[in-house]
């Protein structure tokens, strides 16, 4: 396998469990990859996500093995680097209030139609992330047990998908984690993202590699895959980890 220069991640499901910090093995794993490799994570949660599952566990780094960290939060339509003393904004591309309008009427009206509105959740269902609109059909602090057995086949979620869709054409609408819908501007997702590192890392595509947990077809790593960037498929951060053994072991 040719060696990657930027190896990018997603992160619920594939660096650490959905909403939940990542393992010290990761950390320790980030941490060397840094210092071979960009490092970029590309995922549909926010900002306050990153810094807290991921920035604040890394444990003690260098700035500058920092300034080769790359965040993209909100499915690349925000981005991150490190400017010697903290992570600032390169770009933020956010919704316009009509757009958030339009998107929260037409996740809730079309998830009470199909029925998947949940009467008791833990926290909001529905969040305004400012660059995007995430739908968390049992809220935002629902267990990940309970995430994972809410729809395994994905059919809820596909159905959710193409129902809002069809509401908001001029929205990117995408199927996110294991019980999310996420709604950006069009065109702006994570082959968005991935294009953005290219013009600002001078890496081409060709020398990146991606992890993700949704790069089926509807999912929202799909994009990369499209994009023509290799491509891993994990299942959960422990299959992640394993293959990051395999990886630093090639450098």
């Amino acid at each position: 396998m040719t060696i990657p220069r930027l190896v990018a991640f997603d992160l619920d499901d594939t660096l650490s469990p959905s909403k939940s910090a990542i393992d010290p093995r990761i950390a320790a794993q980030l941490r060397a990859l840094l210092r071979v490799a960009d490092v970029a994570i590309i995922s549909g949660g926010n900002e306050a996500q990153f810094r807290s599952q991921v920035i604040a566990r890394l444990g003690d780094v260098e700035p500058a093995l920092l300034e080769r960290m790359h965040l993209l939060p909100t499915c690349g339509t925000r981005y991150l680097r490190h400017d010697g003393t903290d992570f600032t904004p390169v770009y933020a591309h956010d919704l316009s209030g009509k757009e958030k309008t339009a998107a929260l009427t037409a996740l809730r009206e079309e998830a009470e139609r199909l029925g998947l509105w949940e009467p008791a959740p833990w926290g909001e269902i529905l969040e305004d992330r400012g660059s995007q609109i995430t739908f968390s059909a049992l809220g935002q602090k629902a267990p990940g047990e309970a995430k994972l057995a809410w729809d395994p086949s994905g059919s809820k979620r596909i159905a959710l998908r193409d129902a809002v869709a069809a509401r908001v054409p001029d929205l990117e609408v995408r199927a996110g984690g294991s019980t999310s819908i996420d709604i950006t501007r069009a065109g702006i997702d994570k082959a968005f993202g991935m294009t953005a590192l290219v013009e600002h890392t001078g890496v081409p595509l060709s020398d990146m590699l991606f992890y993700g947990d949704r790069l089926d077809d509807g999912g929202n790593d799909y994009p990369v895959l499209a994009l023509g960037v290799r491509c891993i498929a994990v299942e959960g951060w422990e299959d992640t980890a394993a293959r990051l053994d395999e990886l630093l072991a090639s450098f």
